[in-house]
Order: C-alpha cells, then structure tokens, then sequence
C-alpha cells in the first residue's frame, strides 16, 4: 500500500486525542429484500484519505449496501502508523460490532487488540495489509506484493537502461520510498524488490528506504535529501503517496533530476496524468475497489453463513506504462467516489 520505530500510544489522555481525531464514515442502507437480519461492520485502514483506500471505500460501500450491511469506516485522515490506528480500534470494540475489518499498519502491534475481539467472538479479518498471526484472522484479502515489487524492478532496470547504463564499476543508484516497514504490504514489496535485484540486475544498489508515513511531504523530503547525497538513476516508490512525494523533490531538483527514472505503486488520477506527461516510467496498480468488495463478501458469509470463505484471497497487480496506457488505465485508475 512504509528507517521510522513504531511507538505505542499510552494513556488515556493520548488515546482521547487521537480519537478525537478519527475519519469517519458510516454508510450502507439496507436494501429491499435484504436479509432480515442487519449486521453492523466496523472497518478500519490506515491514512483514510489516501487515495487508494478511498477507491476501497467505494468498493466496500457498494457491496455493503447491497447486502444490506450497515458500514461504520473508520482511521486517520493522514498518518499511517499503528500509534494512531490502536485507539480507533480499541475504542470500536466498546460498540461490539458484529464483525471488524482490519487494514493493520503493523504486523503484530494490533495482534493484542485482534485477540480482544477473537475472545468476544468477533470475527476479524484483514484487507490490503495482514496480521502476522493469521489464526485469528478469519479471511484476507490483498494484493499480490512479493509480485509487485519483482515487477517494479524489472520496470525500473529496463527503464534505467541496466544493460547499457549500470556495470560493476558503475553502479545505477536507486532511492526507495515506503510509508512503513512494519505493515505486511510495503515489507513484502521491499522483499520482491530486492529479490529481484539480487537474482537479476546485482549492477543496481539500493538506497535505504526512506519512511513517510504516508506524508507526500515527509517523503519529498527524504528524496531530496538522497538526490543531494548520491546520483541517484532511479526511484522506487512502494505507495502512492511516495510517489508523489518522489514527483515533488524531482521537480525541486531541477536538471540534476531530469533523467531519473521512477517507477511507482498506486494509480492515483494524479500519478497516471505524470505518466502520461512522461515523468513516471510504470505505475504498480492494485485493485483497491475489488479488495473492499471482497471482503466485505467474506464477511457476509461468515456472519450468515451464506457462500464459502477462503482464508487468503491475493488479487493480481497490473503494470501500467505509457505503451498501455490508453487501454489500461480508465480502467484500473483509482475511483475516489
């Protein structure tokens, strides 16, 4: 969908701040001839503003309405981090849902918390990212990272020109942006990045990832620092809002930055029109729309026993680049409403 250490929010006090900071969204009427029974769903994600789970919301939302679930949305408008998600969850487990829906921003700071609500008998499941302890978690839906981050290295060498332009004795230098290290999605995109680059393009050498939180700003800063301390041929940007941020500190850069290559995660309306104006190489695109839909059919069905449940669900990534673009790209562009 991210080098930062997580901290734990304690206290009361903080707790209430943060909540009081919370992005809410409650939606989903039921429709005509729904189940007569009506289920209530809590769902939880990291940066709610974020393009990419505002085209998951729409997902969600749709299906949820459809089955005549009552949608309670909710996280932080901006920051992704597992400070600010643990009070939302905590203070949802206190409206006993009939089921949550966790995106978690780290792989085992909300596993206390999942478990409080396993002990009440509250099904919980994960969409995009996922909780190490996946006994808890009764379906997951996300998209294929490992895969994700192979693809985008490949994008990257061959737009850097790797045969011709990167040797043992000159190495092509490549910046890494992430919002977190410690969510499942962008951990296993630094994974298959890497594996990629040792199997096949050993000429590259990756920066350390640079951290934002999913900020634009934190991580335009952090570009333009490795821009200024190293001649830096490519950029990999494991979120949208990396990428944006990359877009931002090449633009700052001027003509040192006119020849880097960037390859990216998320199709924002916004990342698409740069490819298009030539400034992104290839974007990753999830399927964000889809994962909130499906999810919230694994719900469904677990709470009515209606249809099957697979415990893991992986949804293909699509490479978006200028040569498909004109056939790709209205379709799989992140739909914000």
């Amino acid at each position: 969908m991210k080098s930062r250490s997580m901290r734990f929010v304690q206290g009361a006090a903080v707790a209430s701040t943060l909540a009081a900071s919370i992005f809410t969204f409650v939606g989903g009427s039921a429709v005509a001839n729904a189940a007569s029974k009506k289920y209530t769903v809590a769902y939880v994600v990291g940066a709610a503003s974020d393009p990419f789970f505002l085209s998951m919301r729409v997902g969600a939302t749709a299906e949820a309405n459809k089955l005549g679930i009552s949608l309670v949305w909710q996280g932080n408008p901006s920051v992704y981090s597992a400070a600010t998600q643990i009070p939302i969850v905590q203070n949802l487990l206190a409206t006993k849902p009939n089921a949550l829906v966790l995106a978690p921003t780290d792989t085992k700071a909300l596993q206390p918390l999942v478990a409080q609500y396993v002990a009440k008998k509250i099904p919980v499941f994960n969409v995009d990212s996922g909780d190490a302890n996946q006994a808890n978690i009764t379906s997951w839906v996300t998209g294929n990272n490992v895969q994700g981050g192979q693809a985008a290295a490949d994008a990257l060498a061959s737009a850097m020109g790797y045969a011709k332009n990167c040797s043992a004795s000159n190495k092509c230098v490549v910046a890494i942006g992430v919002s977190s290290i410690t969510t499942s999605t962008d951990a296993a995109r630094l994974k298959g990045f890497a594996q990629e680059l040792k199997a096949k393009y050993p000429n590259i050498k990756a920066l350390n990832p640079i951290v934002s939180n999913s900020q634009p700003t934190v991580a335009s800063s952090g570009f333009k620092q490795a821009l200024a301390a190293n001649k830096v041929s490519g950029i990999f940007a494991i979120d949208g809002t990396d990428l944006e941020g990359a877009s931002q500190a090449i633009v700052a850069s001027g003509a040192a930055g006119k020849n880097i290559k960037v390859v990216g995660y998320d199709a924002y309306a916004t990342t698409i029109a740069s490819m298009k104006a030539g400034k992104i190489s290839a974007i990753i695109s999830q399927q964000p729309a889809l994962e909130g839909k499906d999810i919230i059919d694994a719900v469904y069905a677990k709470l009515t026993g209606k249809g099957g449940i697979k415990h893991l669900n992986t949804l293909a990534n699509i490479v978006l680049t200028p040569a498909n673009c004109a056939k790709l790209c209205s379709t799989y562009v992140y739909k914000t409403a």
